[in-house]
């Protein structure tokens, strides 16, 4: 009984979220928001798949606890900072992985700086440890980029084509060999997405 409950209420509690407006946040508070479906992973993930992030701010630095729902059981997904929702993403930076259970659900939880403060920079450019094959030699140089986005891929390109996507490699991995993107914050403009609303 508990099982089959559980999936519905998860589906309810994502779609009530989804009419609450998404307000600025004081410190000690939390913020909480839905992630889309990518438009590359539409057609292959079910009609609801879906995810939920909060952020609760807890002072110094902040939590990100994500939930997913009606993915690909039994499947590792990465979990990343974005500038940009979607292709071509921008300046990106790696938090995780997630796995779902045998229901497609999946919960991870990450600690760091998700706020109006995140952000990526690089004041000169410097030698670079290339440790995998499409390591660059050297970062290129860039003034702070502030990151709001988040964005959910395939672990392995593989995953992918086994769950009927697209089995198109990307570097969303630790090994840079991962799938295609599979959730995102295309619900929040471009240059403002919700880790913004962290003060």
């Amino acid at each position: 009984m508990k099982k089959t409950l559980l999936p519905a209420a998860m589906a309810v509690a994502i779609a009530l979220v989804a009419l609450t407006p998404c307000a600025n946040a004081a410190e000690g508070d939390s913020i909480t928001f839905n992630l889309k479906v990518s438009a590359g992973a539409a057609a292959c993930l079910k009609p609801n798949a879906g995810g939920r992030v909060t952020v609760s701010d807890l002072g110094l630095v902040q939590n990100l606890h994500v939930e997913t729902a009606n993915l690909p059981p039994n499947t590792e997904f990465t979990v990343f900072l974005i500038q940009i929702p979607h292709s071509p993403f921008g300046l990106s930076w790696y938090q995780g992985d997630i796995r779902t259970n045998r229901d497609g659900r999946a919960v991870g939880d990450f600690t760091g700086i998700f706020s109006k403060e995140t952000f990526i920079q690089a004041p000169n450019v410097a030698p670079a440890p290339q440790v995998f094959p499409d390591n660059a030699a050297v970062n290129p140089a860039t003034p702070p980029v502030q990151i709001y986005h988040l964005g959910i891929w395939f672990a392995d390109p593989n995953a992918a084509g086994a769950a009927n996507c697209p089995s198109t490699m990307t570097p969303f991995d630790g090994d840079h060999q991962a799938g295609i993107q599979v959730l995102n914050t295309t619900n929040f403009p471009d240059t403002r997405g919700p880790l913004f609303a962290i003060q």
